[in-house]
């Protein structure tokens, strides 16, 4: 290994000034996330009044006290169907989740906010409960979800909505067959679809008169057969404990049921193989990477000082460091474990690319984890490029990505351009995990390059036709062509969509890389014992 050597000045006025930047954009995201936070302690009396506790606060005691709890997809549905007004939309979906530890085991964790509109259904839920699914199922994650949810808005039903949310249930379907243990935590609500939820849990756990699970409500079930029933007839916790059988423990309150769940958990017996191994800090502050990215991602960063704020003490064994100069790889140790890395310090070129795909083939022969920390223009284009045969060298680094064996995590640090996305691992690649830094920007190009594509093309229409261009028409769909591009690749929009795990503070990339890390490793050694069809309740 080779010691890192910073060469950032922290008085130099650009440095200042992306610092300047990066806490703006921070202060906004921090102040969108806690909109869901507030919105949801609002309903504080009431739930006071029913004896229970906040979605929030039963977070708080299911895992371990002290212990991270790694939130993922926090901005899903912002501006969205339900409330395309960024002045007063809500995001996160009516869910929180995220990987977190209980009775020491790493668990997936999904909470239905029932603080928000009673934990309504919305447009972006199923979506971010199915990549907490296919998470855990990568992972061998304990899926372990907290369910009170008034089930779908029938006022603002989408067919697509019904018919892809079935993917909740197939996917809870696989984990139990995968030997992946699911637990159900019935807290209220547990309506029509939703009731499956526990229906396909190989734990269930009921609130004595507050949980509820059938397939159809009073209401429904009045007008759809004219029976009359209440609620706890229908699917209280004592009928399904003695006489349906779908409940397997039965709690008198919030906090019992939270204590039952940590014990099936203890029952498994995975806790001390869950040990997470130290590592030396790095040699240089975290608070640094406020100021490395430039504001304008057109401007050059040699992202090895990012590299050094990240890896156990600054230690880089770069591979291959004079060839594709562009393209920045080699061995780093990270909280204990040892991984790959791989960014950019200029498009991908022929050169690059051959070097990315063997140094990705390397990792996976070497069973070691890849980051990707993206800061990419996209490939390099031109007659001398594609001579060179700029295509089927980009093929072999897409055939090596898209095939490695390894755990790969992907981080966009500013811009992820064209192809360049695709190259170094971007969502439809399928990482492990995939986060943000609020600068980042996700796009087919910039917007400026957009408006001046499109300038072009209208230009040489055209004269093709004889006539002169209209230069005041074009100038305004330049500006909106920025505008629109400028809109949706910016990490706040692209994360509402779920086109990553989460928008990140970059001083935090080492702690949550530490945490989904361990969340694909640690999964090699717990002892999952796969059969042909999910656990069947009886």
């Amino acid at each position: 290994m080779a010691d890192l050597e910073s060469r950032l000045d922290r008085q130099s006025p650009a440095y200042q000034r992306n610092r300047e930047q990066m806490l703006a954009l921070l202060s906004d995201l921090s102040q969108l996330e806690q909109r869901a936070v507030d919105r949801s302690a609002q309903a504080a009396p009431a739930f006071r009044k029913r004896g229970k506790l906040l979605p929030r606060e039963r977070l708080e005691a299911l895992i371990d006290a002290g212990s991270p709890f790694l939130e993922l997809m926090k901005l899903a549905g912002y501006c969205g169907i339900e409330n395309p007004d960024p002045a007063t939309s809500v995001p996160g979906a009516a869910i929180i989740a995220g990987v977190g530890q209980v009775c020491g085991v790493q668990c997936m964790i999904v909470i239905n906010d029932a603080g928000i509109s009673a934990g309504a259904m919305q447009a972006m839920t199923a979506q971010k409960v199915m990549r907490c699914q296919e998470i855990a199922l990568a992972n061998r994650l304990p899926f372990i979800q907290l369910v009170e949810s008034a089930g779908g808005n029938l006022k603002k039903y989408r067919a697509e909505r019904f018919v892809h949310g079935g993917g909740m249930f197939y996917n809870l379907a696989k984990l139990s067959a995968a030997g992946i243990p699911v637990i159900s935590l019935v807290h209220g609500s547990s309506t029509a679809g939703g009731a499956y939820l526990p229906g396909l849990s190989d734990y269930v756990v009921l609130v004595r008169n507050q949980a509820h699970a059938f397939l159809a409500g009073p209401a429904l079930l009045q007008a759809a057969t004219g029976e009359i029933a209440t609620e706890e007839e229908l699917g209280g916790a004592a009928m399904h404990a003695s006489v349906s059988g779908l409940a397997d423990y039965v709690a008198e309150n919030d906090r019992e049921a939270i204590i039952q769940v940590r014990g099936i958990v203890s029952a498994f017996g995975w806790a001390g193989k869950e040990d997470a191994r130290a590592g030396a800090p790095p040699r240089y502050e975290a608070q640094d990477l406020l100021g490395i990215m430039p504001a304008d991602y057109r401007v050059p960063v040699d992202m090895r000082e990012v590299i050094a704020r990240l890896i156990d003490g600054s230690d880089f064994h770069e591979f291959k460091p004079d060839y594709g100069v562009a393209t920045v790889c080699g061995y780093g140790v990270l909280l204990g474990t040892p991984i790959g890395l791989l960014t950019n310090n200029g498009p991908l070129d022929t050169a690059g690319s051959t070097k990315a795909a063997q140094f990705i083939q390397l990792c996976s022969q070497l069973g070691r984890p890849i980051v990707f920390l993206q800061n990419i223009t996209g490939f390099v284009v031109g007659r001398a490029h594609e001579e060179a045969g700029m295509i089927k060298h980009g093929a072999k680094l897409i055939q090596a990505l898209s095939n490695a064996g390894v755990p790969r995590l992907t981080v966009l640090c500013g811009a992820s351009f064209g192809a360049g996305n695709y190259g170094m691992c971007g969502r439809a690649f399928k990482p492990d995990f995939l986060f943000s830094w609020p600068n980042a920007r996700t796009a087919v190009m910039g917007g400026e390059q957009a408006a001046m594509t499109m300038r072009r093309v209208a230009e040489n229409s055209a004269r093709r036709a004889g006539t002169l261009p209209d230069s005041a028409a074009l100038e305004a769909e330049s500006r909106e062509i920025i505008r629109t591009f400028d809109l949706q690749s910016s990490a706040v929009h692209t994360s509402s969509l779920l086109l990553d795990d989460g928008v990140i503070d970059p001083r935090a990339t080492r702690e949550v890389l530490g945490v989904a890390l361990a969340a694909c490793t640690r999964s090699a050694k717990r002892d999952v014992h796969p059969i042909q069809f999910g656990v069947a309740r009886f």
